[in-house]
C-alpha cells in the first residue's frame, strides 16, 4: 500500500483545533470541492508560495471550493511550528483559510503527507481527485512555470476529469516527532 492516499480514496476524518479558537472536523466543510493542504510556519517553500496560495484560495472560494491548512510538524524539530506561532502567523498574514493543528501527527500519517506544502483535492463525495503540488517552484512562486492545482480545480469546476491527478509535491519534508528533521517514512517515495 502506498504511503500517500491514492486517487479515489476517501478523505480521512479529523477533528483538530484551529488558530481561530474553534475545533473543526472534516464534516464541517460542506463545499463542492475541498482542498486539504499540509503546511507549516517555517518552511521556505511554504513562505515562498504563500501569496500564490492566497490567490488560488481567493479565486476559487467563490466557486464553491473550501480550503483547510494543517500543520503537523513537530515543534520539537522546529520550535516555530508550535501552535502559538501558528496563531501569530495567521494574525500577521490574514490568510483566507482555516489553519488546523495536528499535534499528534495522526492526520498527516492518515493522509500520507510528504512535504510542506502538499495539496489534496476531494470531490463532493470526499474522494481524492488530485494530490501533489500547487506549482513547480514554490520557494519563489514568481518563477513557477506550472500551476497544477489551478489546472485541477478548473477542470473539476468545468465538470471534467483531472488530466494530471498525481504530481510530486515540492517542499520540505514533514517534521516527524522524535526523528531527524530530514527523515521520511520508508514507504514514502515519489508519487509519480
Amino acid at each position: 500500500m502506498a504511503f500517500t492516499l491514492e486517487i479515489g480514496a476517501k478523505a480521512p476524518e479529523f477533528t483538530l483545533p484551529a488558530t481561530d479558537g474553534k475545533t473543526y472536523a472534516l464534516a464541517d466543510f460542506n463545499e463542492k470541492l475541498l482542498v486539504v493542504f499540509f503546511t507549516c510556519n517555517h518552511c521556505p517553500y511554504v513562505i515562498g508560495s504563500d501569496e500564490n496560495t492566497r490567490q488560488i484560495v481567493e479565486r476559487f472560494m467563490p466557486e464553491g471550493v473550501g480550503f483547510v491548512a494543517i500543520n503537523s510538524n513537530s515543534p520539537n524539530t522546529y520550535a516555530e511550528d508550535d501552535f502559538e506561532h501558528m496563531v501569530s502567523r495567521m494574525e500577521e498574514n490574514q490568510f483566507p483559510w482555516i489553519y488546523l493543528h495536528d499535534a499528534t501527527q495522526e492526520v498527516a500519517m492518515a493522509y500520507g503527507a510528504l512535504r510542506t506544502p502538499h495539496f489534496y483535492v476531494f470531490n463532493e463525495a470526499r474522494e481524492l481527485v488530485y494530490v501533489g503540488r500547487a506549482i513547480d517552484h514554490p520557494r519563489d512562486w514568481t518563477k513557477s512555470t506550472t500551476r497544477e492545482l489551478v489546472d485541477a480545480l478548473e477542470e473539476l469546476i468545468a465538470g471534467k476529469p483531472v488530466s494530471a491527478p498525481v504530481t510530486n509535491p515540492v517542499g520540505c519534508n514533514v517534521k516527524w516527532e522524535g526523528r531527524d528533521r530530514h527523515w521520511m517514512p520508508a514507504d514514502a517515495c515519489d508519487l509519480v
